[in-house]
């Protein structure tokens, strides 16, 4: 997997080591609980903010602010978690009026509302700590809080100190290093009663319901005298009855419930009248596992047959949109994983490599929206175009994996390419293929040029390098078009193949073409890819970069293999190396082969 898509999981399930904390609230017997990492930065909070569902919130709210709170928290509820808890948006907070105990010091914390907190994540509560957190920080600068060094290492008038350091302004704990203070911090409150050390998850339970008709029914039945009872295993699976309309119900429940010769059956326990569970899965469950099925579609008997799911799994390539990161790739890997556990798949891991494309902007550099006006048709680029222009346009105009603008300047250079691909293939069928006998070392070139160009293309094609792989069939072309009476019959070969994933269907024409006696059932797609010499693929001759106390002064053609001696001789003759070392002594050469020389010159 990529490292972005392992820290973006990585941080989805949110697992953390920390302390629970008891900060006692003043004036009742009610402690308000929050979850830290950073128990080496206690002594410097200086706010306590609760999420507005917060079970304390209405109790401890002071009379004079409980209106600026009420309207804080119905605000609140319109906002979605997502925008609530954007690490970009600005943080607003309303005080309540009470106060809570810092249990290492006993100081008086201000309690604040603040809808950027999450009622199900760390109790709930978060603990201010603005010399210490760049949220806190901005939040403290907005409402005038204090903000309390107890960390050493950067300059809190200009910003917060994230990193580790040693402590200060923390009574019995001042000079113990943050690893330290953390590890005796926590110790002690365990020790004093005001805290527990615990790991906590930002990942919450899934609600896995839906109130609507298409989704996987939910095999359970629900009987007035025997409870929730499942489907019996005979008559799994439930389907969906036929309905005339999908709309929801009234009452808000699935319009499954209007179905009564679906809803209304006999309870499998005792036989009494009772009724079907009318929420259906969401989309997710069936997504989780399609792709075992297609190993084995037609097995009536269990989900796949043992041995073909062994020959099949992992999947060889998962590739798909960053946003799913979080929800299809991480939920299909739980899934897989209990099916691991209970021994019916033999992997541990549904993917053995996860890939992300990027997105196709608009040429203005915004996301394609009808809104903006700024959608590109593939429709009118086809009929201008072609459908082989699109395809190798969208796989050359950038790094696979990232975010590119369109460009439809960049379209007509593509078609240019393939133009000049048709044009070579057909100036050489027109005149054969004969060899230049006076040729020899220009042909020995693009033979190396051929080899290379294969190992390029196979390699980036395997790595989702397309816009490199591109690259490299239109350097192979221009040498081909350099050097077209020296141009072997394989080296079009190679060229179409080459081409073939990118423009199937003019790879297709073109190989025809220059094969007229093949069948016509025969398919440039039923042929081997080619392969390449390892040989022929190692570079004849290098640009070696020459430096004088580590500045490149030029740059010369060589030979791959030249030794230290043959480029020292050959860079000291080299008229702008020889201004430079006239009349100094060198008193170190560095070489690096195949890259570099570097005269270190004395005083």
């Amino acid at each position: 997997y990529l490292e972005k898509i392992k820290a973006q999981q990585i941080n989805w399930i949110g697992r953390s080591e920390g302390m629970n904390i008891k900060f006692k609230i003043e004036g009742i017997n009610e402690n308000i609980n929050v979850f830290t990492t950073r128990a080496d930065t206690l002594f410097g909070v200086t706010a306590m903010v609760l999420a507005p569902e917060h079970s304390l919130v209405a109790k401890i709210t002071v009379q004079e602010y409980k209106k600026q709170v009420e309207n804080y928290i119905s605000d609140s509820k319109a906002k979605s978690e997502l925008e609530r808890t954007d690490l970009e948006k600005e943080k607003t907070g309303v005080f309540t009026g009470a106060y809570c105990l810092n249990p290492v010091n006993n100081e008086k914390i201000p309690i604040w509302v603040g809808d950027y907190v999450i009622a199900t994540y760390g109790g709930g509560a978060v603990m201010v700590v603005p010399a210490h957190d760049k949220r806190d920080y901005a939040l403290a600068k907005k409402y005038k809080l204090k903000i309390k060094e107890v960390v050493k290492g950067g300059d809190i008038s200009k910003d917060a100190y994230t990193e580790y350091g040693k402590l200060v302004n923390s009574g019995q704990f001042n000079g113990l290093d943050s690893k330290q203070a953390i590890k005796k911090i926590s110790k002690w409150l365990n020790k004093k009663g005001f805290g527990e050390e615990i790991i906590q998850y930002k990942l919450r339970d899934w609600v896995f319901s839906r109130q609507h008709y298409w989704g996987e029914p939910i095999p359970m039945i629900h009987c007035s005298q025997c409870g929730i009872v499942p489907v019996p295993e005979k008559d799994l699976p439930v389907e969906l009855p036929y309905v005339k309309s999908y709309k929801p119900t009234d009452t808000g429940e699935s319009p499954l419930a209007n179905i009564k010769d679906w809803v209304n059956v006999k309870c499998p326990k005792c036989r009494g009248q009772a009724k079907r569970e009318t929420d259906t899965m969401p989309n997710w469950a069936g997504s989780n596992w399609y792709f075992l099925r297609y190993i084995d579609p037609h097995n009536d008997q269990a989900l796949a047959d043992p041995k073909k799911l062994k020959y099949w799994l992992p999947i060889d390539l998962y590739n798909g949109g960053m946003e799913h990161t979080t929800l299809h790739l991480l939920y299909s890997r739980f899934w897989h994983k209990f099916l691991f556990d209970i021994g019916a798949v033999p992997t541990d891991e549904p993917y053995a490599q996860r890939r992300s494309h990027g997105m196709v902007l608009a040429e203005d550099g915004r996301k394609m929206s009808k809104s903006f006006s700024n959608v590109v048709s593939p429709d009118k680029i086809v009929k201008e175009y072609g459908a082989d222009v699109l395809r190798v346009y969208e796989m050359f105009m950038g790094p696979f994996d990232q975010a590119i603008a369109w460009n439809t300047k960049t379209i007509e250079g593509v078609a240019r390419f393939l133009t000049k691909v048709i044009k070579l293939v057909n100036a050489r069928l027109a005149v054969g293929f004969k060899q230049n006998a006076d040729s020899q070392n220009q042909v020995s070139k693009l033979e190396q040029l051929n080899h290379q160009t294969i190992k390029k293309v196979s390699e980036d094609i395997e790595n989702l390098k397309f816009n490199t792989a591109i690259a490299a069939l239109m350097e192979y072309t221009n040498g081909l078009i350099n050097y077209q009476d020296q141009v072997k019959i394989d080296y079009l070969k190679t060229l179409i193949l080459l081409l073939s994933p990118f423009a199937p269907h003019l790879a297709e024409e073109l190989w025809h073409q220059i094969n007229p006696k093949l069948s016509e059932k025969k398919s440039i797609f039923q042929t081997s890819w080619p392969e390449f010499d390892p040989k022929l693929v190692k570079r004849q001759e290098i640009e070696l970069v020459i430096q004088i106390n580590g500045r490149v002064r030029d740059k010369i053609i060589t030979a791959a293999n030249i030794s230290q001696s043959q480029a020292e001789k050959l860079a000291q003759t080299q008229v702008k190396i020889q201004k430079y070392i006239k009349g100094k002594n060198i008193i170190k050469i560095i070489f690096i082969k195949g890259k570099l020389i570097n005269f270190v010159l004395g005083s």
